[in-house]
């Protein structure tokens, strides 16, 4: 979604495959198997450094040798609070980033948009076609295509600025104050959109990109924050349930967004989601804590169980280890799989409604449940998708390497094949919708995949990884709509077709790069001897 997302992740994906290390994490309910002689290790706290025999050592889920806590409970624990605030959180910033989109409509005189009409004639204008009335007290703007264009672009302009500083000053001061700020920034620039708006373009594009520099923290801060929080083996319940915030925050907002444009007009959809972000900071400063040892009400058993399971994963060492982050194959592994599936998560956001609009001639704008349909679907995908992964890696012994490439490649694969259906399904509309929301749909899996590879490969350092892939990821959604205009000059079928193709083919690459290259322990560079470990 920018949407993040949603916006993935940082998480990005439940199962991993964290061998030895991550052996020390497994809960009473999943005993660990009697380890033949060649399995085993001289110390658990020698690094984990991946091997040819990978996947059968990571799929060890516990030694025996290692002391450990029992798992603490679910309900009421202070890390489930930790992923529902921040499951709000998110949903407010893709609230916030989302809404222009809609107020957009509103803000621009129709006649500008009448003059840029480049509907095509292959398909009759939809029989269902319903004209929206809206209140009309709000005041227009003269903005033609090439303007909303840059407008709704400058967020990612600041956006991709931020992504790595964002992650390095997580590791260095934590991720509560940063995630808060930032998105307290982004609401408090949100209530100013009106004003920027009347002062004029340049104004208003250099808000959004200074929204833009707010939101760009937000995800390596809160990844950096997992890495001292979330127990390996819950990993992808906890995270997708956090950023699956995103998601719903992109459904909700979409049709509310045109209801307040519809009922008032389209300046209290800025006033409206900036307070919302405004209040959700408050609870966030005063219920949240960086880390379990600085939290004030969690139990003793609680703090002990996270700790205990991730003492032989953290490393003590204060700076960051850059050449060897660069030269890890691993972490391009997530860089090219992140690329990829927001390339064609931006066409599925950006593309395919323009697709729907001006070859279907059916607007999806004017049907907001429609519209939010997709993201809904993501958004359950998501948390679904998270209890299997955990589940695969608890109940049924599965590596975390494995579960990270079955989910990457079922959240890559699956929307690239939907997408290239989406180009033959002629003036269908009813099943251009279904192709889009299974597509958008499968997509949740990722949340279970390369999103939270991050955390598996280098847990004290994941907030700066994430930075990293997350730079990377910005990018199709400033180049991809420039693309797919510079295809589509006659705005034909054909033309269309093409987009769909090469979106599928990057995702489709993107998930056989993971898959060949991903790794689901932790790297000797994130933890050596001469790091030490926390305690």
């Amino acid at each position: 979604m920018g949407a993040a997302p949603t916006p993935e992740s940082r998480p990005s994906s439940p199962g991993r495959g964290l061998g030895a290390l991550d052996a020390s994490l497994l809960s009473e309910e999943s005993p660990a198997p009697a380890l033949s002689e060649g399995e085993m290790r001289p110390s658990v706290r020698r690094p984990a450094v991946a091997e040819e025999d990978e996947e059968s050592s990571d799929s060890t889920p516990l030694l025996q040798a290692v002391g450990h806590a029992e798992a603490a409970p679910v309900c009421c624990s202070a890390r489930y609070n930790l992923a529902v605030l921040s499951f709000f959180g998110f949903f407010v910033l893709y609230a916030l980033r989302v809404n222009l989109s809609v107020a957009l409509v509103d803000m621009v005189d129709s006649n500008t948009t009448t003059e840029n009409n480049r509907s095509s004639q292959e398909c009759a204008e939809h029989n269902a076609m319903i004209k929206v009335l809206h209140n009309q007290t709000g005041k227009r703007y003269h903005w033609d295509a090439e303007t909303q264009g840059w407008i709704l672009g400058s967020f990612f302009y600041g956006y991709i600025i931020t992504q790595i500083p964002g992650g390095y000053a997580a590791s260095r001061v934590g991720g509560k104050l940063l995630l808060g700020f930032g998105i307290l920034g982004t609401a408090i620039f949100t209530l100013f959109t009106p004003l920027a708006a009347d002062l004029g373009v340049i104004a208003l594009v250099v808000l959004r990109a200074l929204e833009g520099l707010g939101e760009g923290v937000t995800f390596p801060a809160m990844h950096a924050m997992w890495s001292s929080w979330a127990p390996p083996l819950e990993r992808s319940k906890l995270l997708s349930i956090s950023y699956a915030g995103a998601q719903l925050g992109t459904v909700v907002s979409l049709p509310l967004s045109g209801l307040i444009c519809y009922y008032m007009n389209w300046t209290y959809v800025f006033y409206f989601f900036g307070l919302v972000g405004i209040v959700w900071f408050i609870l966030w400063i005063w219920l949240v804590s960086d880390t379990p040892e600085t939290h004030k009400t969690i139990s003793s058993s609680e703090k002990e169980y996270i700790l205990s399971s991730l003492k032989t994963q953290l490393s003590s060492q204060k700076s960051v280890p850059w050449m060897s982050i660069l030269k890890s194959l691993p972490l391009w592994a997530i860089v090219v799989a992140h690329f990829s599936y927001n390339w064609t998560f931006y066409t599925l956001l950006t593309l395919l409604p323009t697709y729907m609009k001006d070859i279907l001639r059916f607007n999806v704008q004017e049907n907001g449940v429609l519209s939010a349909l997709p993201y809904f679907g993501c958004w359950l995908c998501m948390i679904l998708s998270g209890q299997a992964a955990d589940t695969l890696r608890v109940k049924w012994n599965f590596s975390a390497l494995s579960v990270r490439r079955i989910f990457t490649f079922i959240g890559m694969t699956g929307p690239a094949v939907f997408l290239v259906a989406a180009g033959f399904i002629g003036c269908d509309y009813s099943l251009a919708v279904a192709f889009l929301t299974v597509s958008t749909t499968l997509g949740g899996f990722c949340s279970s995949g390369f999103s939270i590879n991050h955390l598996d490969i280098a847990p004290s350092y994941a907030g700066v990884l994430l930075g990293i892939t997350n730079t990377f990821a910005t990018i199709p959604g400033m180049i991809g709509p420039l693309i797919a205009t510079s295809l589509t000059t006659h705005n034909t079928v054909t033309e269309w077709q093409m987009v769909f193709y090469i979106a599928a083919a990057i995702n489709v690459f993107g998930a056989i790069f993971f898959m060949v290259f991903a790794k689901g322990e932790v790297q000797s560079w994130a933890l050596s001897d001469q790091h030490g470990h926390r305690n």
